[in-house]
């Protein structure tokens, strides 16, 4: 379970730091022109939502945050 708990925390981690850089991007010209509080905020409710995601899909994959049971034993032909 606790390779779950890592998969969900990186997931989480993950999508706030590319909502951060999606509002960042979003028409900043420099560091003391950004709006912290709006990225802080954009990025945690990113967060919350991944890990809600997550949470949601954890029956469905094996003991894994994702919907994709993707665990090695696929092959392409």
């Amino acid at each position: 379970m606790s390779n779950y708990f890592f998969d969900l925390s990186e997931r989480a981690v993950k999508t706030a730091a590319q909502a951060a850089i999606g509002v960042l991007g979003a028409g900043a010209v420099g560091v003391l022109d950004v709006d912290w509080a709006n990225v802080g905020s954009v990025a945690g409710l990113a967060a919350v939502v991944s890990i809600l995601t997550s949470v949601a899909s954890s029956g469905f994959g094996r003991g894994t945050p994702s919907l994709v049971d993707n665990v090695g034993d696929h092959t392409i032909d």
